[in-house]
């Protein structure tokens, strides 16, 4: 018997569904719309197995959801901006954009080879005019509605490469490419008002039911509504000091109060050197809220204090804080080394006094002796008039007080900050805004959009090459005519992955998208990603969607109806005697295949370019065939967990796909006679259940009854049921792997596609037990099991319990004292 030749297949129904644009989803179409997207890549140059497993699971619901009457929209597209392009510029002499468009091409390239059921007629790259020309129209739209501003904020700046570095970019406060001290800096920077659709984004959460609880609270966390209050310290020197704190009721433990060095206070004593070389430290620093958090917690004492206001008699000490930030709330804060780690820590290192003020358990002695600060619940000590309160009502107290007594409010803060999006790159939207020293900012009108990168541009120097280009920079200014300067800024890549959903929904030439059209397919039925991206794209994703929806171009708010975050595919790391880390393809039986030397075998970790073990598909693809690595995918761990990449399982799944060959085309397969009702119920049953696992994204389980079924039909007689079983299979695989599918389909002498038939229909009756299991009891204890048929009568059940031999054996001739019958579930005999 011929085997499946994998390789012939799939070259050739991928051929077909090219040619009959199978996959091309229809605006106009009447059947119901069902929108399925996967998070789209990062044009990196090659596709690795974790990509392969997230396009696998939403192709698998994408072809299913076909097959059960829907208009599928199943788009592809690159997140085709950032830095990568720049580096590879650097490193190699070639263009971003050459760099990327060739990765795109080949990454395509890898993505057909799986045979995914994409619609690539909608395709699109982020870095094209046609894209990014669009995404500037909508920030000027944003920008007129006032959403969006410009202002001083601090970055991190690398002295050496010349340019704003992310937080992930700093690395022990140094750049991640230079090595260079980072330093805090102030530069112009625009900005979206996210914090505007704060409470928004807070109760949206509560609508997404069909996302994971995991992320929702993520993102809760990051957005940070913070009840508290707000009030003013009076200063030593006549002035005063304003703080925010969400825990009012620990305002007795206060030891100190400590001020950003960009605070007011800070600079007004910056004439001082002593001072001006501590703000200069400070600024050396981190900026994000985990570098502050690990680093050491400076202070200089500026010889103020601040006046505690329920008691004048005590005076707090007022220190500029490397952990204090301007950005953050006032950009002062008062410290209680008790109850927080980081004042702790703090107070320690300046011999300030650590004052317990909530209890823990039995202890109330003031003098706080630990190195632990205590942040549980409590009862309020050494507090005044707050003794014995919980934390609750002592927060409730200071605040009706402080408003009472005309010195503070209670307030509400958010921990979310608005979303700024200057980035001091070339390889990037740039941001449509003309600076004239007559006009002031001016939006670039939209007739002259999209503003297109320059070609000709150097990486030879550090920086951003548009801020040195000679020509392209320079400009009329719209409103006056006189000389001016486009802003040289790009946007955050995070933009361009704020809006591509709908541009995939709607993709006219003269607008970012038509309102109906792209509310057709609205929100995202199905998104599927990593994990990762939990908190800022998705985020930053339901936040433009409302933003949009706030200047009439969308009624939509939430973009994504559906979310599942799929575990990544894992696999060894290597290293050699050096250190240097090895790729799986240059590592046999524990030596590096080109030396011999040993190779040291480290965790076994998510697939990551830095660590070189990614595996890449396209060797496996062609020994073992697209179906085989699509089946391995789904079939080995459930999709929320981590799947541990294994050429045995790779082997396991390209003989399933040979074993589901040979049942369906085995002479005689298709015809017999007879009748074989298990068979029957069986097939239906698969059918059901594999419909509900698909939509559940529980892939393994639907696998799980597809082995089910194939062995049962491999072990069977002959029968009509069996052939009808058999006929059916190729519909019933065809989502996992479609290439044997069609193959099997037309062999069967179906016309069309498998991939336009309909999923095999489910008769219900077929799907309830007509037996049931009774457990059988003497004294109450399990003696015996009967199946019977489901409803069997009374009488029935206990004539059929009492003829058992176990039981006859245990009342020895006795008649039962009495006998309890519970239909179809239990026989109760008392002897």
């Amino acid at each position: 018997m011929s085997r499946f030749n994998a390789l012939s297949a799939d070259a050739r129904w991928q051929a077909v569904w090219d040619e009959r644009a199978t996959f091309a989803a229809r605006d106009d179409s009447p059947r119901p719309k069902s929108y399925v997207l996967e998070m789209f890549p990062y044009p990196s140059g090659k596709i690795h197995m974790g990509h392969v497993r997230n396009y696998t699971m939403g192709d698998v619901l994408a072809r299913f959801r076909r097959m059960t009457g829907h208009e599928v929209l199943h788009p592809m597209g690159w997140d085709a901006f950032g830095m990568p392009a720049e580096n590879a510029a650097m490193e190699k002499g070639v263009h971003p954009g050459a760099w990327t468009y060739d990765n795109i091409a080949s990454m395509k390239a890898q993505l057909k080879r799986l045979g995914f059921a994409l619609d690539w007629s909608r395709e699109l790259a982020t870095c094209d005019p046609a894209y990014y020309g669009h995404e500037q129209a909508l920030f000027l739209d944003l920008l007129a509605a006032g959403l969006v501003y410009r202002k001083e904020s601090s970055v991190n700046w690398d002295p050496v490469d010349m340019t704003v570095l992310a937080n992930e970019q700093v690395i022990d406060g140094k750049g991640w490419r230079s090595g260079a001290t980072v330093e805090r800096r102030k530069l112009n920077q625009w900005f979206l008002k996210i914090t505007d659709f704060a409470d928004e984004l807070l109760d949206g959460l509560d609508t997404l039911e069909h996302w994971p609880d995991k992320v929702k609270l993520m993102q809760e966390n990051w957005i940070g509504k913070s009840q508290g209050l707000q009030f003013r310290f009076a200063l030593s020197d006549g002035g005063s000091v304003e703080v925010f704190t969400t825990r009012p009721d620990t305002i007795f433990g206060a030891s100190f109060v400590a001020v950003a060095a960009d605070h007011p206070i800070a600079q007004g004593l910056a004439s001082d050197p002593a001072v001006a070389d501590f703000i200069a430290a400070c600024k050396a620093g981190g900026t994000s809220a985990a570098e502050i958090e690990t680093q050491e917690k400076l202070g200089y004492d500026t010889g103020l204090t601040a006046q505690h206001p329920f008691d004048p008699a005590i005076q707090l000490p007022v220190y500029i804080a490397n952990f204090v930030l301007m950005e953050y709330g006032t950009g002062a804060v008062f410290g209680v080394p008790a109850h927080d780690q980081r004042d702790l820590d703090f107070a320690r290192k300046y011999s300030l006094p650590v004052r317990r003020v909530v209890s823990d358990g039995d202890a109330t002695d003031p003098l706080f002796a630990g190195d632990e600060a205590y942040t549980g619940p409590g009862t309020l000590v050494n507090s005044h008039f707050l003794d014995g309160m919980d934390v609750a009502d002592a927060k409730r107290t200071v605040i009706t007080r402080a408003e009472d007594d005309g010195w503070g409010r209670g307030t509400t803060v958010w921990r979310l900050r608005d979303w700024g999006v200057s980035r001091q790159r070339y390889w990037g939207t740039p941001i449509p805004i003309i600076h004239c020293d007559a006009c002031g900012v001016v939006p670039v009108p939209k007739d002259q959009l999209p503003v297109v990168l320059p070609e000709d541009v150097s990486f030879d120097v550090p920086g951003n090459p548009l801020d040195r280009h000679p020509t392209w920079k320079h400009v009329a200014c719209p409103t006056c005519g006189g000389d001016a300067r486009r802003e040289t800024d790009t946007l955050d890549t995070f933009v361009n992955s704020s809006w591509y959903f709908i541009r995939f929904a709607s993709q006219p030439d003269d607008q970012p998208f038509d309102k109906a059209v792209a509310e057709q397919w609205l929100p995202v039925g199905q998104y599927i990603g990593g994990v990762e991206h939990a908190i800022l794209h998705l985020l930053y994703a339901r936040f433009w969607t409302r933003a949009l929806k706030h200047i009439g171009k969308l009624d939509v708010a939430e973009p994504f109806a559906g979310l599942f975050t799929q575990g990544m595919v894992t696999h060894e790391t290597y290293k050699d005697p050096a250190g240097i880390w090895l790729a799986p393809e240059q590592v046999e039986g524990g030596t590096v295949i080109a030396t011999g030397e040993p190779v040291t075998v480290g965790r076994v970790e998510k697939m990551s370019k830095s660590k070189k073990n990614t595996v890449d598909p396209s060797p496996i693809v062609d020994r073992y065939g697209a179906d085989a690595v699509r089946w391995f995918m789904l079939s080995d761990s459930p999709p929320e967990r981590d799947l541990p990449w294994s050429e045995a399982g790779i082997e396991g799944a390209w003989r399933f796909v040979q074993r589901v060959w040979r049942l369906v085309t085995a002479e005689g397969a298709t015809t017999a006679a007879g009748d074989d009702t298990a068979i029957t119920r069986l097939l239906h049953r698969t059918i059901a259940g594999i419909a509900e696992d698909v939509e559940a994204l529980a892939f393994n389980k639907a696998v799980a009854k597809l082995y089910t079924l194939v062995a049962a039909l491999e072990k069977a007689q002959p029968s009509a049921a069996r052939a009808d079983a058999i006929a059916t299979l190729p519909r019933l695989v065809a989502p996992m792997i479609p290439h044997v599918a069609e193959e099997l389909w037309e062999a069967l002498g179906n016309l069309g596609l498998v991939a336009d038939a309909a999923w095999p229909e489910v008769d219900p009756a077929l799907l309830v037990d007509d037996s049931v299991t009774v457990a059988v009891q003497v004294n109450g204890k399990l003696r015996d099991t009967l199946t019977v048929a489901k409803g069997s009568a009374k009488d029935a059940l206990e004539a059929a319990a009492l003829a058992s031999p176990h039981v006859q054996r245990i009342l020895d001739g006795a008649a039962p004292k009495k006998v309890i019958v519970v239909p179809d579930r239990l026989v109760n005999i008392v002897a």
